[in-house]
């Protein structure tokens, strides 16, 4: 099946090099091709180049994407998309003048959530699931990563790694499994955490390991969460079995959890909205991804990770939308995109850079997504009429999305 996209006004985020990611000036070069075609060769992309260029071929399938733009789907590296019913409840609260933190001290927040997911059967967990999977995808999100961490026993937490492998084998998008059971302590914990930590290392991540239900490890590591030794304790058990760290840290305190992730060559670190100095320095020379998760820091009125600084140390940055029921119900990467743009200060390139290339990254997914390069999976968001990629960002209430193709096969974006 060869399908021939012609009259394209611009082609964004081509690499006719592979690249893995792109790090500090790098984030702010998007090469694109003006007036080009591309060519998709049943899921994968074949050619691409000046529409004066193209070669004569005979296609199955002809779109023409006058005036139109073209780029990857957006690769969002973090979510939690497994999770049952919904806290809207807590969201009147905060409106009401209670923070965050003081939600999860009344039995509110993770717990609140685990509470209803251990109730939820698994058939039921997927079907919501799903749902969101299909909306994303409506969304121009090509690749997503899910969590587990709304279980908290043993048997509710591979519940929810089940369903997230089931969702693998029934979606077109390529999905990505962590395993996240240090996300809280359970209540039945609380005065002896460490009993929590030996179920998680003796029991939890050697049956995760054993049904392969899961790539990544991730850990919570946070001031009245999980401590730095706990998370490395966590992170080295983890480890034994072939799961690669990607964990949250400094979202509310800067403790060492950066130090202890690139320690153990975590994949990404996840959140930094507070970051000292020193966390900077230690990602240097790593290979760790820093990820924003800027409609977090919107949803709950918190600070945004300090991007400029971490671009402008020359690293990395890849962003994400946090997708979950407490802290960002919303897996729209168009408004990450804008207000990364918007709140962060980066630029349009920056932004578009860090939700497809290095997004793929963060999932150990570069080879195959992320950015238009030949032999990649042939997915694609096809925008509306617009005067250029700067709209994306400016205009982030707007619907600019036409067409979004998966696997080279338009989906339904209705």
């Amino acid at each position: 099946m060869i399908t021939l996209i012609t009259n394209i006004k611009e082609l964004l985020q081509v690499r006719e090099v592979h690249v893995n990611k792109v790090s500090g000036k790098s984030m702010a070069v998007l090469p694109t091709i003006k007036n080009a075609y591309l060519i998709i060769k049943d899921d994968l992309i074949f050619d691409f180049g000046e529409i004066k260029n193209m070669p004569s071929l005979k296609a199955d399938k002809t779109m023409d994407a006058n005036n139109k733009i073209v780029l990857p789907t957006w690769c969002d590296s973090h979510t939690h998309i497994v999770y049952a019913g919904n806290r809207e409840g807590e969201f009147v609260d905060r409106i009401n003048g209670l923070t965050y933190e003081e939600i999860a001290n009344n039995g509110g927040g993770i717990i609140n959530s685990a509470k209803k997911l251990q109730e939820t059967s698994e058939d039921d967990l997927f079907d919501q699931a799903s749902k969101r999977i299909e909306e994303i995808m409506a969304l121009g999100t090509g690749a997503v990563e899910i969590k587990s961490g709304y279980g908290l026993t043993f048997e509710a937490e591979i519940k929810m790694l089940r369903v997230i492998k089931k969702l693998a084998i029934n979606y077109p998008i390529e999905i990505k499994s962590t395993f996240l059971g240090a996300h809280a302590f359970p209540a039945e914990f609380k005065d002896n955490k460490e009993a929590y930590i030996d179920l998680i290392c003796d029991k939890m991540i050697p049956a995760v390991a054993d049904e392969n239900l899961a790539e990544f490890i991730d850990v919570f590591c946070e001031t009245d969460y999980f401590t730095v030794a706990q998370t490395e304790r966590i992170l080295k058990t983890g480890k034994k079995y072939n799961l690669i760290p990607k964990i949250h840290v400094n979202q509310f305190t800067s403790i060492g959890g950066v130090q202890i992730g690139i320690k153990y060559k975590a994949l990404s670190l996840d959140h930094l909205e507070i970051m000292q100095p020193i966390d900077i320095e230690a990602l240097k020379n790593s290979n760790t991804m820093p990820v924003a998760l800027p409609s977090c820091s919107y949803f709950l009125s918190i600070p945004y990770t300090p991007a400029r600084e971490i671009i402008d140390q020359d690293l990395p940055l890849a962003l994400a939308t946090d997708f979950n029921p407490g802290s960002t119900p919303s897996g729209n990467m168009n408004f990450v995109v804008a207000t990364a743009c918007i709140k962060m200060k980066m630029t349009p390139e920056e932004a578009i850079n860090a939700a497809t290339i290095n997004g793929a990254y963060a999932m150990n997914l570069s080879t195959t997504h992320g950015s238009i390069t030949k032999g990649k999976k042939a997915n694609l968001i096809i925008t509306k009429e617009i005067p250029s990629y700067n709209y994306i960002p400016y205009a982030f209430g707007s619907n600019l999305i036409d067409i979004v193709m998966i696997n080279g096969k338009i989906i339904d974006t209705v």
